[in-house]
């Protein structure tokens, strides 16, 4: 196939994604929004199948059979807690306008910019790798099909097809990624470009898979049944032979289970983007479905290309391979489409949420700490200037991924290279939920849990990686650090008998998990940090807007100004002045000093745009405080804590009232029926009293009146 006919199509594909987006970013901005509606929500979440799950899936079940399962199971058994668990998050995020998984960890623990950081580095080490995979899986395609070898290192870059894969992406991603600060304000013309990607590829695979089972061979029970007869293919369509054991099958349910939560890009369109945590009610079927739909084919393609192709083509191309061989180029490029497109999505949403974790948490708060940003009198237009860094931080995100994609060598396949990406967003997981549902959780815990844990999966899994890519002595893969043996990172503290990635996911959480809850348990939170925790926890307390500040901080309104007219713009900065008058029914034209309730509202909305702990450190060069003592915050905590017990003692005596109401109406029909009974008793009894003492009397009557006559007779 022409490659200039691969090119020319996945161009106008591009053109298409930037005409959706520009399309429904202009009837956002009508107020006439395309994506408030559930079934666009799910298609969303889609951006969890990558060209890992369109090309790699295929690859994993030629090798592991039915082991490839495991990555879609873990969030099938996740999505029926989606209305507590997500519901939750959604709702903190919201109040607490959080842009990121990173942004959510700092806010947390007492809106700490040295963990934002430590979240940031270690993220974005972990996931630049998964980026690659898809440039690769890209760079595959266009092998394929045009049945041409790219280079590894051309002469010049500009003659590498993945050079300009990326920059494609990179100008969508900055384009549609990087339009608006707030996350109130989301980027819809994004969310749709990716709900259409969904659609896409999910039909374009639905479409070969079908073409190869029953175009090819006569549907399922053909494909099975010469697979049975095939000794390559034999093993592959039962667990037990797949060479999978229990316990790395439930470590890799339970890293997709985390990984569909805490991945940056699933954070961003299930959290962030969000519109309404109602929609999470329908997103609970339709994205298992979708999950269930894209897998159908999975097994008869890669027992398809096992039997027809042997080993001698590469299994992440059967998708591609298959229709080629057997003339069908249409079909060939459909899902050479289908494979761009789930690459596309998933790097272009994965860029955004990087370049928002990475401006947030690293450039911005050295802007402010060496006062190039918010500080002196000229006004500048400081949204434009945060946007740019966010496009700059799109564009470096990808850049490294296409120098990890031309450095490491194809030693591994996509899926191994993505769960190693797992396996490091994995590490997120003690401090976000215990976050959520543990007020003792504090600071320092966090600190060391992430420390422990992204240490050891570095030294267990992107370590080794390198070794095999000659940057670092093989020795250590073989012999362990310094030559000891208990140090081999497959083999650590010589447990052996493990996959690489179950190995790692095992000693990492663990340690993980047991430094943050020891730390926290042996450390005294701080002020913010146990106000916080509150907030987190008890999130519904705060929905209806309740809050409050640990400090007692004032400012100079025109300084104040001066900071949202620097970070936001001055439109922005000046709706907000508005939006506050209008709630609290107050003028700040007159007063000078703004108290901390302000303050606490300029804060807040600040960090919609530069992330909890940047707005922090923006305000605190303006403000004077006087923080409140732990007896003072436990004190108002504890008042908080009685108004909430009385509440719910006052919910359980009108329970109480209602059932006792229920009763006494119970007893009070059964009397009245009681009472009807002894009426007609009363008056049956009456009745059969009354018939004998009528006839005496009326005997008694003829006595008298007639003894006369009577006495004659006898």
């Amino acid at each position: 196939m022409s490659l200039t006919l691969v090119l020319t199509c996945s161009l106008a594909y591009v053109s298409l994604l930037f005409l959706i987006a520009w399309w429904v970013d202009k009837r956002s901005d009508q107020d006439r929004s395309v994506v408030r509606n559930p079934h666009v929500y799910a298609l969303s979440l889609a951006v969890y199948c990558t060209a890992w799950t369109f090309f790699g899936s295929v690859g994993r079940a030629a090798s592991g059979g039915l082991s490839f399962l495991g990555v879609y199971l873990g969030p099938t058994l996740l999505a029926p807690v989606w209305y507590l668990l997500l519901h939750k998050m959604i709702l903190i995020c919201k109040n607490q306008r959080i842009t990121s998984i990173a942004d959510f960890i700092s806010s947390r623990y007492g809106k700490s910019t040295g963990l934002g950081v430590l979240v940031t580095v270690f993220i974005v080490l972990g996931i630049v790798p998964y980026i690659s995979i898809q440039l690769r899986a890209v760079e595959f395609g266009l092998n394929t099909l045009s049945h041409t070898t790219w280079e590894r290192s051309p002469s010049h870059f500009w003659l590498d097809a993945g050079f300009w894969v990326t920059l494609a992406m990179a100008l969508f991603a900055m384009v549609f990624g990087a339009r608006k600060l707030d996350p109130n304000e989301r980027h819809e013309g994004l969310v749709a470009a990716i709900a259409f990607e969904s659609l896409v590829k999910l039909l374009t695979f639905v479409v070969v898979g079908a073409f190869v089972t029953y175009g090819i061979f006569d549907g399922f029970g053909d494909v099975f049944q010469r697979a049975l007869a095939y000794e390559q293919t034999a093993n592959l369509v039962s667990f037990e032979s797949s060479g999978v054991t229990p316990f790395s099958w439930w470590m890799l349910m339970l890293l997709s289970l985390l990984a569909v939560m805490l991945l940056p890009r699933q954070f961003h369109v299930s959290v962030v983007e969000n519109t309404s945590p109602r929609h999470i009610g329908k997103a609970m079927w339709i994205f298992p479905l979708y999950l269930l739909v894209i897998n159908i084919f999975v097994l008869p393609l890669a027992l398809a290309g096992k039997m027809l192709f042997d080993n001698s083509v590469h299994p992440d191309t059967y998708v591609l391979s298959l229709p080629l061989s057997f003339g069908a180029n249409g079909f060939a490029l459909a899902a050479f489409i289908g494979g761009f497109s789930a690459a596309t999505s998933m790097v272009v949403v994965e860029a955004t949420a990087l370049s928002i974790m990475f401006s947030n948490h690293i450039v911005v708060p050295l802007l402010i700490r060496a006062k190039l940003f918010g500080q002196g009198k000229d006004l500048v237009d400081g949204a434009s200037r945060l946007l740019d860094i966010r496009r700059l931080s799109i564009l470096l995100m990808l850049l490294l991924a296409y120098l990890y994609h031309k450095s490491v060598p194809n030693a591994k396949d996509l899926v191994s290279v993505g769960l190693i990406s797992f396996t490091a967003a994995a590490q997120l997981a003690p401090a976000v939920i215990g976050g959520m549902y543990w007020k003792r959780a504090t600071q320092q815990g966090a600190f060391a849990g992430l420390w422990c844990g992204f240490i050891l999966w570095a030294y267990c899994l992107p370590l080794p990686t390198m070794a095999q890519a000659g940057l670092i002595p093989e020795s250590f893969v073989q012999k362990g650090l310094w030559g000891m043996g208990l140090l081999k990172p497959y083999e650590l503290f010589g447990l052996k008998g493990m996959d690489p990635i179950t190995h790692a996911a095992f000693w990492s959480l663990l340690a993980n998990t047991w430094a943050y809850a020891i730390v926290s348990i042996n450390t005294r939170p701080s002020t913010l940090n146990l106000t916080q925790a509150d907030l987190f926890v008890n999130i519904h307390k705060y929905i209806d807007g309740q809050d409050y500040d640990v400090v007692r901080r004032r400012a100079n309104i025109s300084d104040l100004r001066t900071v949202l007219n620097r970070f936001l713009g001055e439109p922005r900065a000046e709706s907000l002045f508005q939006e506050f008058e209008r709630n609290t029914n107050t003028s700040l034209k007159d007063k000078k000093t703004a108290e901390a309730d302000f303050v606490n509202f300029a804060e807040t909305h600040l960090a919609g745009a530069v992330g909890a702990a940047s707005a922090r450190l923006a305000i605190e060069r303006v403000t004077t405080e006087e923080p409140l003592t732990i007896e003072e915050v436990m004190r108002f905590l504890e008042q908080t804590k009685e108004a909430l017990d009385y509440s719910r003692f006052m919910e359980e005596k009108n329970v109480e009232l209602e059932a006792l109401t229920h009763r006494l109406t119970a007893a009070n029909e059964q009397l009245k029926t009681l009472d009807r009974l002894k009426a007609d008793f009363i008056t049956t009894v009456t009745h059969e009293l009354r018939t004998p003492v009528t006839s005496i009397k009326a005997l008694s009557k003829i006595l008298l009146d007639y003894h006369q006559e009577l006495d004659e007779q006898k």
